[in-house]
């Protein structure tokens, strides 16, 4: 008998305000394949999650995409790293209870011996406690652009604010974690 993969559909659905904060020098690491099934998760990402080793192992990673999270963050992550590039950026995760936590990520490529794309390596630490408190209204702004006008008008409008305060995406996260 083949296991069910969890994915975005299995998550909680009773949200709750209750957030799990990392120790200072944790790192959450996970692997995926190319279309995001997690192939490793280590002992850190378990208990964060909240879901045990069996059910994260062929997951689909959007198991633990939180709701509050823009989809445009997520379109900019996946499109930053399906073109080979490095990607960082401040995520909320959603826990099986319901509950939340936030991290600092970074998303890198992993290549085979040709030169292929195989999959993904996320390595995320605790963020700063200051540039949560900078990107949560943004996240809130692009989600109601995305309710508004869809994701091509959040999108736009990220790149408005980014141009508005002459910075690029990736300064603005690294100032963010930074302070």
């Amino acid at each position: 008998m083949q296991k069910k993969r969890l994915d975005k559909n299995h998550a909680p659905k009773n949200i709750i305000n209750e957030e799990e904060i990392m120790n200072e020098n944790d790192f959450i690491v996970s692997k995926t394949d190319t279309k995001g099934l997690i192939t490793y998760c280590n002992r850190i990402f378990v208990e964060m999650s909240g879901y045990t080793k069996g059910e994260l192992l062929g997951a689909n990673h959007n198991l633990i995409r939180h709701p509050d999270m823009p989809q445009v963050a997520f379109k900019l992550a996946w499109d930053t790293v399906k073109s080979g590039k490095e990607f960082f950026g401040f995520v909320k995760n959603l826990r099986k209870n319901g509950g939340h936590y936030w991290v600092f990520a970074y998303i890198t490529p992993d290549y085979n011996e040709n030169g292929k794309i195989i999959g993904y390596t996320s390595f995320r630490r605790k963020p700063s406690k200051k540039a949560i408190e900078a990107i949560e209204p943004i996240y809130k702004l692009l989600k109601d652009k995305e309710k508004s006008g869809g994701m091509k008008d959040a999108g736009e409008f990220l790149f408005i604010h980014l141009k508005e305060n002459k910075i690029s995406y990736d300064e603005l996260v690294f100032n963010l974690q930074r302070d």
